[in-house]
Parts: structure tokens; C-alpha cells; sequence
């Protein structure tokens, strides 16, 4: 097979269709049924995906920087699809993939892969003119496509039941895993505890996005409540850029932060970030919508405890392992929160049963299961 891979989203920092696309693209690199791999970033092709994570940045700021986002977004795209369409007019027997919803113009057969519906849903916690692109583009993608991958069976059933989508169309193609995240020792952990400022197994950790879908604001409202005695112990570590229509979250993280008990460590290297995650006492990821929930699978292989959402997509990816409750009722978290960093019997029981149920998520498995769609997509 011959297949045009959009890279588009692969942009520092990364973050989940980040690195979602990153793995496809260097899986499908190296699979055996991929005949030849074009990469497409932005307007150009590129020779490989750090190629493409330098080309990004540059739009990635145009974009972020640029009066007028959403017609400064819809010429960028225009411009794009326009380029697309020259380089690729005289390439016959390839499939097109974009891994982040809105396909290009193109006349062979195409997959996208849509990974939540949220900006739908929850429209208020997205810049609206991310809102306003998806409204107008997203619906003829859908259409177009030939196959629709989502990464749980919670979307791809939101997607059929929301927006009409056939269920033939629709395949559930779950995200995957770094080798990388694990237990670890002290020693091996010692170097990256003494550079962040913090000790392995003393604090309480969250890797988001500060935006208003993770639920950051009861989460800290929620911690706030636990006994000092606790906070002190276990300090709230929060990694992760910071996002947008976050002044409440300021409000709310800026006692914490004077007191000492919560930290923001902002963007974390990919060589430290698994490292925080094996230091970790425990995670909590009590976001009100995931289409999967990266993180929580993270936070699983890495041998700690975790706390999440009843909600959405989220204990289907985590089975019964996690501690799942509801976002909206911060005395439930609360209560979540004291069982998740002192019930032991409990702590070392779900820890256990994480590291085996995370050991089914390589990303070799993704891989394959792409691979696998698009077979069915020439093949038809």
C-alpha cells in the first residue's frame, strides 16, 4: 500500500494527537504492508516527522499570534487544501490519512480520525474559533471519508448517534502506550526528582492541558479540602501547558501555590515526563470528556494509582482498575482523593492490575489496527 500521512499535528509541545500522529507516522515507517509513506506538514512534504515538527512550529505561531483567528484559520486552510491538491493531482493509488479530524482535498480514498467530540459538547472550554472551523468543516470530512477511526468505542457511538455517521463507517482503533512509562527505582528516578524539585512517591500528580474540560478547578477545590496534614505529604503537582479561559483556575491554584502544597511544572521534556509519572504517589484526571484519556493509560503502565472521571470514554479505557467518580461532585472527590493516596490495601491492589492491563496498549497494536483499515479501504 501506498498511503499520504498528515502530519499536521505533530507540533511541540506535543500532546495527545500529537503524539498520536507521531507513532502512526513512525509505525507506519516501519511496517511491513506500508509500500511507500509520504508525510505531508502544513503546505510542503517532508522527509520525516522531526521535518515536521520544525515546519509546525512556525505555523503553529502564525496561528496563535494572528489578529482575526478564525480568518486567519480558514486562509491557512484554503491555502493548504489549494497546495494539497497540486502536489498531489497526479499521484494515483495512494490512500490519505489525517489523524486530526478534517481531511484535505483529495480524490483517491481517504481515513480520518476523529478523537472526540468535545468542541461540539462542550463548546464553551474551546477557542471559539476552533469551534466555528470544526462546525463548518467537520460534517463534509465525515461525509467524504471512507472510514472514520476513533480511539474508543464511546466516540465512535457519539459520532453515529450526534452526527449520523453509518456504523460501518466507524472503527475503533484504540491508542497505545510508550515503552517508556514504567516502574522505576529510586536511583533511576533520583536525577529527574532533584531537577523538578520534588520526592518520589510524595506527591499527588496531574498531567492536563490547563483548560476547562480537564476539571482542574474541583480538582483543587477538592484538594484543598483534605487535611493540611495531607497536603503537606502530598503535594499537587500539575504538569502541563497552560491553555486557555483559565483566570478561574488562577484564582483558585494562587493559594495553593503561596501555601507551598500545589506546583505547576508547566511543559516536561518527553525523557522526564515518564519519570514523574513512576515518582508519583498517585494520579488524578478527573476530566468532565476524553475521547480516550492518554494520560490515565500513562498512568497506569507507570505503576501508580489513579483517580478519574465516570464519564465518557474514560472507564471503558481504564476497566474497573482506576478509582472512577463523578467530576461534578468535588466532595466525591474529595473522598476519592483520601482513598487514592492512603487506602494501601487498596493503592497497591489497582497499581498492581494497572501495570497488566496497560501491557495490552503498545502502540505497535495501533499500528497494526490502522494498517488493518486501510487494507479494507483498498481492498473495497
Amino acid at each position: 500500500m501506498r498511503v499520504i500521512f498528515n502530519v499536521d499535528a505533530i507540533s511541540a509541545p506535543l500532546t495527545g494527537i500529537g503524539r498520536y500522529a507521531l507513532e502512526l507516522a513512525n509505525g507506519l515507517a516501519r511496517h511491513e504492508a506500508i509500500e511507500e509513506l509520504r508525510l505531508y506538514s502544513a503546505v510542503r512534504w517532508v522527509d520525516d516527522p522531526a521535518d515536521a515538527l520544525s515546519s509546525n512550529r512556525m505555523f503553529a505561531s502564525l496561528r496563535k499570534n494572528l489578529p482575526f483567528k478564525t480568518s486567519a484559520l480558514e486562509l491557512y486552510s484554503r491555502l493548504r487544501d489549494v497546495l494539497f491538491r497540486a502536489h498531489t493531482r497526479k499521484m494515483q493509488g495512494y490512500l490519505l490519512h489525517t489523524p486530526n479530524y478534517i481531511l484535505m482535498p483529495f480524490d483517491g480514498p481517504s481515513v480520518t480520525t476523529v478523537h472526540d467530540l468535545s468542541a461540539f459538547n462542550f463548546p464553551e472550554t474551546h477557542p471559539p474559533e476552533r469551534v466555528r472551523f470544526l462546525e463548518r468543516h467537520l460534517p463534509r470530512t465525515l461525509a467524504r471519508a471512507d472510514r472514520v477511526l476513533t480511539d474508543s468505542q464511546f466516540i465512535a457511538d457519539e459520532i453515529h448517534r450526534t452526527l449520523g455517521v453509518a456504523r460501518g463507517k466507524l472503527r475503533v482503533v484504540a491508542l497505545g502506550v510508550d515503552p517508556g512509562y514504567g516502574p522505576r527505582s529510586p536511583a533511576d528516578l533520583a536525577e529527574a526528582m532533584n531537577r523538578h524539585g520534588l520526592v518520589a512517591g510524595a506527591y499527588l500528580l496531574v498531567v492536563a492541558t490547563q483548560e476547562p474540560r480537564k476539571n482542574l478547578i474541583r480538582l483543587a477545590r477538592a484538594y484543598a479540602a483534605l487535611p493540611s496534614a495531607t497536603r503537606s505529604r502530598h503535594p499537587l503537582i500539575i504538569v502541563g501547558a497552560r491553555g486557555w479561559l483559565s483566570a478561574d483556575l488562577e484564582k483558585v491554584l494562587a493559594p495553593l501555590e503561596a501555601n507551598g502544597s500545589t506546583r505547576r511544572l508547566g511543559y516536561v521534556s518527553e525523557a522526564d515526563l515518564p519519570l514523574i509519572y513512576a515518582g508519583a504517589r498517585a494520579f488524578a484526571f478527573p476530566s468532565l470528556y476524553e475521547g480516550f484519556g492518554l494520560p490515565v493509560l500513562e498512568a497506569l503502565a507507570s505503576g501508580i494509582p489513579v483517580l478519574t472521571s465516570n464519564v465518557s470514554s474514560l472507564p471503558e479505557i481504564c476497566a474497573d482498575i482506576a478509582l472512577c467518580i463523578d467530576p461534578l461532585d468535588e466532595d466525591a472527590l474529595r473522598r476519592g482523593l483520601e482513598r487514592l493516596l492512603d487506602d494501601e490495601d487498596w493503592r497497591n491492589a489497582s497499581a498492581s492490575r494497572g501495570l497488566q492491563h496497560a501491557a495490552q496498549f503498545p502502540w505497535s497494536r495501533c499500528v497494526d489496527e490502522t494498517v488493518a483499515v486501510y487494507r479494507e479501504v483498498v481492498g473495497s
